[in-house]
């Protein structure tokens, strides 16, 4: 399957809590990609404003059923919440 579908989601998170985050993004990545429909991809990327988890899917609509899944709301948000500096930036992109 291709990725058609990105799901960005943008953390401001302080430097001393990142170990913290990346702990999350490792525990959760597995039953990610094996479990939720459409799921293909999932990345985390680090720079000094901010942290980014950019998720790939077959399709937009799997990348907004994954927001309402509760791998995502009973598990990955309230491991980051703790975390955040401020509510995160989501958004879902079409591949063209």
């Amino acid at each position: 399957m291709k990725v058609n579908a990105y799901l960005e989601v943008v953390m401001e998170i302080a430097p001393e809590n990142r170990p913290a985050a990346a702990k999350v993004y490792h525990d959760y990545r597995a039953p990610f990609l094996d479990e939720i429909p459409g799921a293909l991809t999932k990345e985390l990327l680090i720079r000094d404003e901010d942290v980014q988890v950019i998720h790939g899917f077959d399709s937009a609509e799997h990348a907004r059923a994954y927001l309402d899944s509760a791998l995502f709301t009973q598990k990955v948000v309230p491991g980051l919440k703790p975390l955040w500096g401020a509510d995160p930036d989501v958004r879902i992109y079409t591949v063209a």
